[in-house]
C-alpha cells in the first residue's frame, strides 16, 4: 500500500449500507472502526451522524491515511495498534465506553492491491504478508519451517485438502532456491492444485490465506478483539462484524451464541470456555448472517463471500477470558 499516492475513496467498503443500518449511528455517540484500512466505514459514520469515531489499524500505511482524515475532520482520531487491544487503546484517550464497534476482518483491498506487500497471488512482489510491516515474513516462514509445520498451517488456516502435497513441494523447491517472490509460491501451488474449467476461486487462494492468517495471528487477534469489544461497549452498544470465510465466521458465531446464552456445537475452530452460568452480555437481534446483495456482488466481486453478524450489548458484566482452539 502506498497511502500518500493512493486515493482511498476509490475503495468501497463491503456491505456499507448494512453496516450503517446495524450500527445506527446517532449524534453525540462514539464509535470504533477497529480495522480502519482505507477509512470507508469511518467516513460513512462521520457523514451519517454528528458522532465521534476512533479508527484503529496495525498497518502503518493505513495509519497515515487516518492521520489525513483526522486533519480533515476533528471528530475523528486514528490510533495505531491491533483491534485486539481496542479497550486499552481507547483508555489511553480517556475513553472507557463506546456506543458501537465495527470490524471488517481479514486483509484489506488496499493491501491486496499493493504488489509490494506480498498479499496477492495475482501480483508479483516480495513474499511478505506482514500487516504491521515488522517481524518474520512469509518467505522466512516457508524457508525455515518443517514440512509438517507448513502442512499443518495450510490445512488448519486454509482448509486446504492438499496441504501435505503443497508442503512437500514447497520444501522440495526451497532446497534448490529459497522463496522470495509471490509468483514462485503461486506456481508451486498451481502445480499441485489444478484449476478446473469454470472454477471461480483460484487454487492458490487457500494457501495464501493460511500463511497470511498464521503470520499475522489473525484468529488470536479476533478472539481477543471480541472480548475487548465486550468490555468496551456500553449497554445498548452495537457490535458489527463482517467476515469473509468460515475460519473467521465460526469464532464470531460461537462467541455471539455463547455470549447471548445459546448452546454451542463442536468445531476445531470453536471457542473453549469454562461451563459456568453467566448472564448474557449480548442480545442477538438477527440470528442469521446478513449477506451482500446481488447488485453489490456484481459491482464488487470481493463482497461475494462476505457475512455480517451483529449484536447489542446488555448490562451484564464481561465474562472471563476464553481460548480459541
Amino acid at each position: 500500500m502506498t497511502p500518500l499516492s493512493l486515493n482511498a475513496s476509490e475503495h468501497t467498503p463491503v456491505m456499507l449500507r448494512e453496516v450503517l443500518e446495524s450500527l445506527s449511528p446517532q449524534a453525540g455517540e462514539t464509535y470504533v472502526d477497529g480495522t480502519f484500512g482505507a477509512g470507508g466505514y469511518s467516513r460513512a459514520l462521520l457523514n451519517a451522524a454528528n458522532c465521534t469515531v476512533y479508527g484503529i489499524d496495525r498497518d502503518p500505511d493505513a495509519v497515515e491515511i487516518g492521520k489525513k482524515l483526522a486533519q480533515e475532520n476533528p471528530r475523528f482520531q486514528i490510533l495505531q495498534g491491533n483491534f485486539s487491544e481496542m479497550d486499552k487503546l481507547l483508555e489511553s484517550q480517556n475513553i472507557t465506553h463506546v456506543d458501537g464497534v465495527v470490524l471488517d476482518l481479514g486483509v484489506s483491498s488496499m493491501q491486496l492491491d499493493q504488489a509490494e506487500r506480498g498479499f496477492s497471488f495475482q501480483k508479483e512482489g516480495p513474499l511478505d504478508m506482514r500487516m504491521e510491516q515488522r517481524g518474520e515474513t512469509a518467505a522466512h516462514l516457508l524457508n525455515t519451517l518443517s514440512e509438517k509445520e507448513i502442512a499443518h498451517i495450510i490445512w488448519y488456516y486454509g482448509d486446504e485438502p492438499k496441504s501435505r502435497s503443497i508442503a512437500r513441494a514447497i520444501v522440495s523447491h526451497r532446497q534448490k532456491a529459497l522463496f522470495t517472490n509471490t509468483l514462485d509460491l503461486t506456481k508451486i501451488i498451481h502445480s499441485i492444485c489444478k484449476r478446473h474449467p469454470g472454477q471461480k476461486i483460484d487454487p492458490a487462494t487457500k494457501t495464501f490465506q493460511a500463511i497470511r492468517i498464521y503470520i499475522n495471528k489473525e484468529i488470536e487477534s479476533l478472539e481477543q478483539g471480541l472480548m475487548a469489544a465486550e468490555r468496551l461497549l456500553r449497554e445498548g452498544g452495537r457490535l458489527v462484524i463482517v467476515s469473509f470465510h468460515s475460519l473467521e465466521d465460526r469464532p464470531v458465531k460461537a462467541f455471539l451464541q455463547l455470549r447471548s446464552g445459546k448452546s454451542l456445537g463442536t468445531s476445531r475452530h470453536q471457542l473453549s470456555v469454562t461451563r459456568e452460568e453467566k448472564s448474557p452480555t449480548f442480545q442477538l437481534i438477527q440470528k442469521k448472517t446478513i449477506a451482500p446483495t446481488d447488485a453489490e456482488i456484481r459491482s464488487n466481486p470481493r463482497a461475494r463471500s462476505a457475512k455480517l453478524r451483529w449484536a447489542v450489548r446488555t448490562s451484564a458484566q464481561p465474562w472471563e477470558s476464553v481460548s480459541c482452539k
